[in-house]
């Protein structure tokens, strides 16, 4: 009889994705891979380490978003050895490369200007670091019932200064988040990831950490 109990479980579990799986959370995701279809657009925020960010994704067609987002942080892209106050604004690109009922796959862009004030708060009038973040992650989404939407992925964040000696920094991020949606409009969220940040020209890497809890409402 104790043999056939764990039997029994697994066996419910082998059925979950072809009922509650298959619900896939409220159809849409901020976070993962699931897109938001044509027409509908998603306001989002986060704050934790190392900022706050805005942003505004827009359904372009069944498996492409388009939209933008601004980011205040106060950790230099998430390296927790630089607490240096800086700014992005970023293209929002993100493709669903595929969707079943038990996993869905994206890939999503984020390019744009970025500028940290280096050393702000020991020096008033710090220099300015100005450069350029071409991001880029690959992103697997889990639906769990109809409330709830994990996921999973990989993060390469490069980013680049112009005409200081920091040079290209090669982060590599693994980590995940999960999706609770209070209604099919709205869900609460948070995200972490960590792994090195790679400085070429330092010659050196850095510890890397995203950790933001926001939410997101879909208009």
């Amino acid at each position: 009889m104790k043999r056939l109990v764990p039997g029994f479980l697994l066996a419910c579990l082998l059925s979950l994705p072809g009922t509650a799986l298959a619900q896939r959370g409220q159809g849409w995701s901020i976070l993962g891979a699931d897109s938001l279809g044509t027409g509908n657009t998603v306001f989002s925020g986060q704050v934790g380490w190392p900022g706050l960010t805005l942003g505004l994704l827009h359904g372009g067609s069944s498996n492409v978003d388009v939209g933008g987002k601004f980011t205040f942080n106060w950790g230099r892209e998430g390296a927790v050895d630089f607490v240096d106050p800086g700014v992005k604004l970023q293209l929002w690109l993100r493709v669903m490369l595929a969707k079943t009922n038990k996993v869905s796959l994206a890939l999503t862009f984020q390019p744009g200007p970025i500028i940290y004030f280096e050393d702000f708060y020991r020096r008033y009038g710090g220099g300015a670091d100005f450069g350029m973040a071409l991001p880029v992650s690959l992103t697997a989404g889990f639906p769990v019932g109809s409330a709830l939407m994990l996921n999973a992925g990989i993060d390469i964040p490069f980013h680049v200064y112009f005409g200081e000696d920091i040079g290209a920094v090669v982060p590599i991020l693994f980590g995940g988040g999960v999706e609770y949606f209070l209604n099919s409009q709205m869900n609460v969220n948070f995200s972490l990831k960590m792994g090195p940040s790679v400085y070429t020209r330092l010659d050196n890497s850095y510890f890397t950490m995203e950790a933001l809890a926001g939410i997101a409402y879909r208009f």
